[in-house]
C-alpha cells in the first residue's frame, strides 16, 4: 500500500476501537462525533480490504485480520508519541560536535578566549569553527543549519530566527599614548578637527555608529578606513589618527590596546551584541546548550566607565 494516500489518522481510530470496542466510546475518547467515527472506519475497510470490525451483542469485535495488524500497529502508533514527547538529550562531556560560529574579530576577542576556556573542561571534545559570512550570505547559510550560531551587532535576521542578547558595548576614541590630545577629556571640537580611522566591519552592525555620528550633523576627516579591528592598533601607534572602538577594547581584564583612550565626546547609545540562531536549531539540546555557555558562562566582566 502506498502510504501517501493513507491518512495516518485512521490508525488512531483503529487503535482505540481495538480497545473500547464501542463506537460511541471511541468518539467520546477522540473528542469526535460518532458518524465521523463511522467514516472512518468506512474509509478504513475500503483501504485495507477487510471489515476489520463486526457488530456482537458485547460491541465491535475485531476480525482475524484486525487482531493480526493490532499489535505492530499500537507498537508504530506508541513510538511516535514517545518520539514526540521524549527531550532528547545533549552530552557536553561525551560529545565530539563540531558548531560553526559566525564571529566578527570583536568577537573572537571577548567571547571566543572565554568560550575555549570553558570546552577545554566542560566538553574537551567540542570544536569550534569560526566563519565571517555576512548579509544574504549568512541568512541562507543559517537556514541551510551549515551556521550554528551568529553572534555580534547584526541586521536582517527576524522572521525565522531567535536572539537572545550577550551583552551590551559603549565606544570609546582611542589613539596612540603620546598622541597631542592624550592625557585630557577630548572635547567636540577636538573630535571634529582630528584626523580618523575607521573600521568598516563589513557584515555588522558597528557601522550604525558611524551612522549615528552622521546623524548629529558631525563631519570627520576619514584618512583611513581598514575591514577589520585586528591591524587598528598598530596603525594608530605610527600615526596621529583616532579611532572610535568598543569600550570593552581598552579595558584591562579584557584585552587591552596599547593606546590611549578618551570618553567619545559624540553622545552615543549602548548597542546590544546578541546571539541568534535560526528556528531549524531551537529545541536543539546541543545548540540551545551552547546559547546558554556563551550567554551565561562566557559573559563578559564588568566593564570600567570610562572617563
Amino acid at each position: 500500500m502506498d502510504l501517501k494516500n493513507f491518512d495516518l489518522n485512521l490508525l488512531l481510530v483503529f487503535d482505540q476501537m481495538l480497545k473500547e470496542r464501542k463506537v460511541s466510546a471511541v468518539a467520546d475518547t477522540l473528542g469526535v462525533t460518532q458518524p465521523a467515527i463511522s467514516r472512518s472506519l468506512k474509509r478504513l475497510r475500503a483501504l485495507l480490504g477487510d471489515e476489520l470490525f463486526y457488530r456482537t451483542a458485547n460491541g465491535m469485535e475485531p476480525t482475524s485480520y484486525a487482531r493480526h495488524l493490532a499489535e505492530p500497529v499500537g507498537e508504530a502508533l506508541d513510538s511516535l508519541r514517545s518520539a514526540i514527547s521524549r527531550e532528547f538529550d545533549f552530552d557536553p562531556g561525551s560529545s565530539r560536535r563540531s558548531f560553526t560560529l559566525r564571529m566578527s574579530d570583536i568577537g573572537e576577542i571577548y567571547i571566543l578566549p572565554r568560550l575555549l576556556r570553558f570546552l577545554s573542561v566542560e566538553a574537551p571534545g567540542v570544536c569550534i569553527n569560526i566563519v565571517r559570512d555576512g548579509g544574504e550570505t549568512l541568512k541562507s547559510e543559517m537556514e541551510a543549519g551549515r551556521i550554528d550560531l551568529a553572534i555580534g551587532l547584526i541586521d536582517g535576521l527576524e522572521t525565522g530566527f531567535f536572539s537572545r542578547q550577550v551583552f551590551k558595548q559603549g565606544y570609546v576614541c582611542v589613539f596612540r599614548p603620546d598622541h597631542p590630545l592624550a592625557g585630557k577629556p577630548m572635547t567636540l571640537d577636538d573630535f571634529v578637527a582630528a584626523e580618523h580611522a575607521v573600521v568598516t566591519a563589513a557584515g555588522t552592525g558597528h557601522a550604525r555608529i558611524d551612522e549615528l555620528i552622521e546623524k548629529q550633523g558631525i563631519q570627520r576627516k576619514v584618512k583611513l578606513r581598514v575591514p577589520t579591528y585586528a591591524s587598528l592598533e598598530h596603525l594608530l601607534r605610527a600615526t596621529d589618527l583616532v579611532a572610535t572602538v568598543p569600550e570593552a577594547l581598552v579595558q584591562p581584564n579584557i584585552h587591552p590596546l596599547a593606546l590611549a583612550y578618551s570618553k567619545h565626546p559624540v553622545t552615543l547609545p549602548r548597542l546590544s551584541i546578541d546571539e541568534f540562531w535560526h528556528a531549524r536549531f531551537h529545541r536543539d539540546p546541543a545548540n540551545r546548550w551552547l546559547r546558554n555557555v556563551i550567554a551565561v558562562q562566557c559573559a563578559l566582566p564588568s566593564i570600567q566607565a570610562v572617563e
